[in-house]
């Protein structure tokens, strides 16, 4: 299967989770020395390869192409640099979203098997799942996602906007933003159970 071809299903299957309804989200992939990034203002349930847009390692659209790259392509572009990450997605997660809300500081869990999914321990360990501000300003977001990086956690929640996951290739990529949404799912039912 190609590398189009991973992102396209990769991106339908976001879309049947609820994470990128419309035209929201956006998946990246390294292919060689070049970085493919879904298209801008594409709906999701209808992206196919030929969608998969071509860009340098910096999330520039490389000459040609059909169409944009997302806007967030240099986001992207720059965790998969900074982390060493062949793969990154982008996800409108609304339990990322809300969590980010309830804790603007950073999303805090300990103890539990859930976290084995983000590469960390199930138990003894305590994990902060950071929060950043949103920009329109995609070097600034790019910053201010850099800038979480030290957390140990291959994920970033960008306040009232959504979540950046990463991985060694999409498949784990996918996985650990699967796991991060039920860590926050997991947080806010804790939260509300508390008296």
């Amino acid at each position: 299967m190609s590398a189009e071809q991973q992102l396209a299903i990769t991106s339908q299957r976001m879309f049947g989770l609820g994470w990128m309804r419309g035209t929201s989200g956006n998946v990246s992939v390294r292919d060689g020395d070049d970085l493919l990034v879904t298209a801008s203002g594409v709906d999701k349930a209808a992206l196919d390869a030929t969608h998969a847009v071509r860009t340098s390692m910096l999330g520039e659209a490389l000459p040609g192409q059909p169409y944009r790259p997302s806007a967030e392509a240099r986001v992207h572009a720059a965790v998969i640099a900074a982390t060493g990450a062949s793969a990154a997605v982008h996800v409108h997660a609304l339990s990322a979203v809300v969590a980010a809300s309830r804790w603007p500081t950073g999303v805090t869990l300990a103890d539990v098997e859930q976290l084995k999914g983000i590469g960390r321990a199930a138990h003894g360990d305590r994990v902060t799942v950071p929060v950043v501000a949103n920009s329109q300003d995609m070097a600034e977001l790019s910053d201010r996602v850099l800038g979480a990086l030290g957390a140990g956690v291959p994920g970033v929640i960008v306040a009232g906007h959504g979540l950046y996951a990463w991985g060694g290739d999409l498949d784990e990529a996918v996985a650990r933003t699967e796991s991060l949404d039920w860590l926050c799912e997991y947080a806010l039912r804790i939260d509300a159970l508390r008296p």
